[in-house]
């Protein structure tokens, strides 16, 4: 939902904006079997010096819903620096703090900036990086996160996403 003209703020974070479906999503972890999924992805404005972001995973064959993310990534005003608020359906809330250079993204976030309800399922997860990266020349978006839990103590790969723009 696109509501005004884009804050100056956002102009370095502009490649991001518009609905996004995933042409490939690929996970794995030491934990787990490898897995294949389907993903969308939405950055939005509303004329705030942010972008609100909307992401649901799909299982690739069957269409039945995996994974939901919704937050907002801020950037502050006249720097290259980032802060993503997620809110995850597995119950948690993470932190990811950063920068943006050219078209690519790196955030990060510990277990100082992540927070779950009491229930949430173990392993917890302690540690999150996310990369963002747009392709000029393909014109596709690249997502790749690295994950620590309480198992698994160093951020491991976990997913690996390739994006087209709807």
């Amino acid at each position: 939902m696109e509501t005004g003209s884009l804050h100056n703020a956002l102009k370095p974070l502009s490649f991001l904006i518009g609905k996004w479906t995933s042409i490939n999503g690929k996970g794995s972890y030491p934990t787990i079997q490898p897995f294949e999924f389907g993903t969308d992805l939405e950055f939005s404005f509303i004329g705030q010096p942010m972008l609100n972001y909307k992401w649901i995973s799909w299982h690739p064959t069957k269409r039945t819903p995996m994974h939901q993310e919704s937050g907002f990534l801020r950037i502050k005003p006249g720097t290259c620096e980032l802060a993503l608020l997620v809110a995850h359906n597995f119950g948690i809330t993470t932190l990811e703090m950063g920068t943006v250079e050219g078209k690519s993204i790196a955030l990060y976030c510990d277990k100082s900036q992540i927070n779950r309800i009491p229930f949430a399922k173990e392993p917890h997860v302690t540690g999150l990086k996310r990369t963002i990266t747009y392709d000029e020349d393909t014109q596709q978006l690249e997502m790749l996160i690295s994950m620590a839990t309480t198992n698994t103590p160093d951020l491991t790969h976990h997913l690996a996403m390739t994006f087209k723009k709807l």
